[in-house]
């Protein structure tokens, strides 16, 4: 966790240019607007405080006009502070969800970039199951953001109001021959300052217990998540109590940090019920003497007991909203670790750096690989000494070690930085990457096989013809249908729809990693033969396990 200086400097950094973004004349107006209410609220308090003094003397007085006037006055103050309450809550809300709208496009623009998503995984530091940092986080890092300010603005103007009121009515008394002016402003600054103290020592532990809290809540929600997205796969090899194994470790942390938490709000808890219950009493008590020996009437007692407790109130503002802080601060945390590792992991691309793998473009339609080595995150050797050279409509079988052709074919693609060598990419198509399982989308099956284009791009007769020819007969009639096909489809059909997505693209350079490791020898050489004679003109490619796959290709790879 950084330390407070660093941690501000990086939050601001990140999330305060949203008041200097596109829309920045229609931010700051709502950020005047709601400082304006804000005040009005203020004045709404002040004049409840007035009116309190005026319905307790004429109660005193046994005035019956006097009581009628303040019932009058009542109606006038009720309809405006339903106005200004409603108001301010509209504008605040507008706010807080046009910050978090504004930072999760920051936020997931930078994750969501040129590859980044993937390569932050092998980044040292905080920074995992971005999608909750990025949902559940970002929303707590706005909303509270905006609440905390608005209170702690809220709490100063109080205590500016109330200090000079309750300077006012403590008027002068003696003690021991000395003359105190404003006794009961310096009581309620030394009992709300010490109590505030106090309560913020005693609520300390609550940050970290939040932060670890948050971690393992979002670990046991993606865990939930994997097992639902591969349901059909546990299912397949009975691994129903393996996985009711792993959800009760996972939530056991969460009964550990639960426990943490809960003894750090037991302590606050315990500070803060014995705080307000003494804030009902101790004003009035703090002020009666002066009314019992006939100093001060009864309205102004009351008046006074008001003003003692919203200078309090202000000045406990660190008390009131220790727990919320610790909320924001873990959240915030969460957000600037995915944040710090995107920028850490975008400063490392950038930099000139002999240990990273260089692409380029080629002048020629080639695909050329030289001196390459590849290497691990932490700079162990996988393999050295790669040189390619690949031609329009050769047909390459890369052989060996799967995992090195797997991180060879990322490395082509920009998806491996780490090593060294040069890899020239032809000129004049991007390149084709089939992965074992091709990533379709909840939605549609139209668009999921148009991604990532839209569903404009390919007609419904061309889309037809190619499920034909690639054996999804079935499918032809559920393109308009909505389901998650990562769980509708079987693997087969999964690889097969991604050879449907290769054939509507019709690429030049394709790269095949074990996109069809799901069919039998047989249909797979069917299914390489298929994409040859269809698209004739382009280079593959192929990492398979298949021997049968050796006829087909022209030349042969071996990886180490």
């Amino acid at each position: 966790m950084l330390n407070a200086k660093g941690f501000f400097h990086q939050f601001v950094a990140l999330a305060g240019p949203y008041w200097n973004s596109e829309n920045k004349r229609f931010i700051r107006n709502r950020t005047l607007a709601l400082t304006v209410l804000t005040v009005m609220q203020i004045g709404m308090a002040v004049v409840i405080n007035a009116w309190s003094a005026a319905l307790f003397d004429a109660l005193e007085q046994h005035s019956m006009a006097g009581l009628i006037q303040q019932i009058g006055l009542l109606v006038i103050i009720f309809g405006a502070g339903i106005a200004i309450t409603s108001t301010h809550m509209t504008v605040k809300r507008s706010l807080q969800i046009g910050w978090r709208s504004w930072l999760t496009e920051r936020v997931s623009g930078l994750w969501m970039d040129d590859g980044r998503q993937y390569q932050v995984i092998f980044m040292p530091g905080e920074h995992d199951n971005p999608d909750g940092r990025i949902a559940e986080d970002v929303r707590i890092v706005t909303e509270e953001a905006v609440q905390l300010l608005h209170s702690l603005f809220y709490s100063l103007l109080l205590l500016i109001s109330f200090t000079q009121i309750l300077w006012r009515l403590s008027g002068t008394v003696v003690l021991g021959g000395m003359q105190i002016q404003g006794h009961l402003v310096w009581i309620a600054l030394i009992y709300a300052v010490g109590a505030s103290i106090l309560g913020w020592w005693i609520g300390r532990p609550l940050v970290k217990a939040t932060d670890a809290r948050q971690t393992v809540e979002a670990n046991f929600r993606f865990g939930l998540v994997k097992a639902r997205e591969n349901s059909m796969a546990i299912a397949l090899v009975h691994g129903e109590a393996n996985e009711r194994q792993r959800f009760g470790s996972l939530f056991q942390t969460i009964k550990e940090t639960y426990d943490r938490q809960t003894l750090a709000w037991r302590n606050i808890m315990m500070f803060t019920s014995g705080y307000s219950v003494l804030s009902m009493a101790f004003p009035i008590l703090v002020s009666a003497p002066r009314y019992v020996l006939g100093s001060i009437s009864l309205g102004t007692l009351m008046q006074s007991a008001q003003a003692f407790q919203h200078m309090a109130s202000a000045l406990s503002w660190p008390v009131d909203n220790m727990a919320a802080f610790a909320n924001w601060r873990a959240s915030a945390d969460r957000v600037l670790g995915l944040v710090g590792a995107l920028d850490n992991l975008e400063q490392e691309m950038t930099c000139p750096d002999p240990h990273r793998i260089c692409l380029s473009k080629s002048e020629m339609s080639v695909l050329s690989i030289h001196d390459l080595c590849l290497n691990k995150r932490d700079g162990e050797m996988i393999a050295a000494g790669i040189n390619i050279e690949i031609r329009p409509a050769e047909r390459v079988w890369v052989n060996g070690n799967s995992s090195t052709g797997a991180k060879l074919f990322k490395a082509i693609v920009g998806l491996w930085p780490w090593g060294s060598g040069r890899i020239e990419l032809p000129d004049d198509e991007p390149l084709f990457l089939m992965p074992p399982r091709p990533y379709l989308p909840s939605g549609t099956l139209w668009s999921a096989i148009c991604y990532p284009q839209g569903i404009e791009r390919f007609g419904t007769i061309e889309i037809k013809e190619v499920l034909n020819k690639v054996g999804l007969e079935e499918l032809q009639e559920q393109l308009d249908e909505t389901e998650n096909w990562d769980t509708a489809l079987t693997r087969e059909q999964q690889q097969r729809l991604g050879a449907v997505r290769l054939l509507l693209n019709r690429p030049k350079w394709i790269l095949l990693q074990e996109a069809f490791d799901s069919l039998d020898p047989k249909g797979e050489v069917a299914m390489l033969t298929l994409i040859r004679n269809e698209l004739p003109e382009a280079a593959m490619l192929t990492i398979t396990n298949q021997p049968t796959a050796n006829a087909f290709h022209q030349r042969r790879i071996v990886l180490p």
